[in-house]
């Protein structure tokens, strides 16, 4: 059975760091001549120059608990390994020098899924040299869940609202979110069809329920994260381009159907309503071929997509 230690975001308010500032660097300050007066000096001057060459490096140790956080930023801190809490709080603080302090951003972030990451690179020192990259989103090809082949991608927005579980419980948490949030997308194109008639879902069709079930989806994926999903929306959809040529020419026969239908129903209204007010007028009477004749010939003029030719009769 698979054991994870699930670490909670603990609020930590630490101390304002202006005080400490002022004292640490007066300390400072007032040891270099007290290492001075303690060399020119015997006796007590020994225990000076001592207290002097102390001061410095606690002064510069001191100076080093010191960090400023800006808006929609977090400090996570850790002493010897040990989880001891975050700072979400704007400001300047100090805290305990010895802390490790790990920057964690809170703003709102969002991508597009598809797209491909750099890993930041750094040299023997620890230095960054090379910063993290993410490339343009390309459309993911899948199989709708009537196997046609379709492309598709969405823009997730999220941001970070438990820092310990983000650091802790994942590798790379922003790696972490676009993997997850690919492996979502993809489950969910499989479930649905491209398009469909009735009352069906269809991810053409169904915008607004497809993408909150997209949102579920990924936030399911993402609970251990410390990750809250704002937002997916759906960017790219489209047949994918080995069948949307014959897609293509499917809607457009279905669209001529559609439009065929409705103008044989106008027509049939429309020769309903002519042979009623010829009746109704008494302006000629017909027998039943004569007015089978005349509601042929109305069909083919109002149903006809093209325009109509009159023959005339010059004959007895």
């Amino acid at each position: 059975m698979e054991t994870r230690t699930i670490v909670k975001e603990q609020k930590l308010i630490p101390a304002k760091g202006w005080t400490p500032l002022a004292v640490f660097v007066v300390i400072f300050i007032v040891a270099i001549p007290m290492i001075i007066l303690g060399a020119r000096t015997g006796g007590w001057g020994g225990i000076i120059l001592g207290l002097g060459i102390f001061a410095i490096p606690a002064s510069i140790l001191g100076l080093c608990g010191m960090m400023a956080i800006a808006p929609n930023d977090s400090r996570v801190l850790l002493l010897f390994g040990e989880y001891r809490g975050t700072v979400v709080e704007s400001g300047f603080f100090w805290v305990n020098p010895f802390y490790t302090k790990k920057k964690v951003s809170l703003r709102v972030r969002n991508f597009e899924t598809g797209s491909e990451s750099t890993p930041e690179e750094k040299d023997a020192a620890g230095k960054i040299i090379k910063k993290k990259t993410r490339t343009i989103g390309r459309p993911s090809k899948v199989n709708d869940s009537d196997g046609n082949p379709i492309e598709i991608s969405a823009v997730v927005v999220w941001k970070v609202t438990d820092t310990a579980e983000a650091l802790f419980v994942v590798d790379d948490y922003e790696d972490f979110v676009a993997v997850q949030s690919e492996a979502a997308l993809r489950n969910l194109s499989t479930r649905y069809p491209y398009d469909s008639e009735g009352e069906a879902f269809s991810l053409r069709g169904s915008t607004e329920e497809i993408c909150a079930q997209l949102r579920k989806d990924i936030q399911e994926r993402l609970s251990d994260a410390g990750v809250l999903v704002i937002e997916s929306r759906i960017s790219h959809l489209a047949y994918a381009p080995e069948i949307a040529a014959a897609m293509l020419q499917r809607q457009q026969a279905g669209a001529i159907i559609a439009a065929r239908s409705r103008i044989v129903d106008g027509a049939v209204g429309m020769v309903k309503a002519a042979l009623g007010q010829l009746q109704k007028d008494g302006v000629v009477d017909l027998d039943e071929q004569q007015r089978a004749e005349l509601v042929s010939n109305l069909l083919v003029v109002l149903c006809s997509d093209r325009n109509v030719q009159p023959v005339i009769q010059a004959g007895a």
